[in-house]
């Protein structure tokens, strides 16, 4: 028998879903790749995917925001995972504040998941188990690391989240 709780996926766009046209960069952000994902790697525990919005994180507005908070407050889910770029990331994690006895998880990929290498799988593997094991809250899962989003910041230099020093 199967008593794991649902996990509700918002996908909102980023970087893990843009398609590249050419060498100039020209993009626009396609369906959501966690679905193929989820189904290669065998994903078994019980989840549901909805796709808010397909945008690049530096299009989305306050009213997006507040659509995805919408979204978590009215959700029966106690689990959430949210597919979102990263420039804006952590403006959304504080957006979203806490939500009472919601575990919310936030992340993206540096590079597209249609890339042969990226950071894609890793990151939404690695989210999936922290959303299942942390305690209620809103959570910023990057770089192998979770994170409080009052206490993180990305590093454009760089390309990667790390701890505000």
């Amino acid at each position: 028998m199967n008593n794991q709780k649902p996990i509700l996926i918002l996908t909102t766009g980023g970087t893990i879903d843009k398609v590249y046209f050419d060498a100039r960069s020209t993009y626009s952000v396609g369906d959501p790749q966690i679905t193929e994902i989820l189904r290669i790697v065998g994903v078994t525990c019980p989840y549901t995917i909805d796709t808010l919005m397909a945008k690049d994180s530096m299009d989305l507005s306050s009213a997006d925001r507040d659509i995805i908070k919408r979204r978590i407050k009215q959700a029966t889910e106690r689990r959430i995972l949210i597919t979102h770029g990263t420039d804006t990331m952590v403006e959304t994690a504080l957006h979203l504040g806490h939500v009472s006895d919601k575990t919310i998880v936030l992340v993206g990929a540096l590079m597209p998941a249609r890339f042969k290498f990226t950071d894609a799988e890793f990151n939404i593997g690695f989210a999936l188990a922290a959303v299942q094991a942390l305690p209620p809250g809103t959570y910023v899962a990057m770089n192998g690391q979770i994170f409080h989003p009052t206490q993180t910041r990305k590093n454009f230099e760089l390309n990667r989240f790390e701890p505000i020093q």
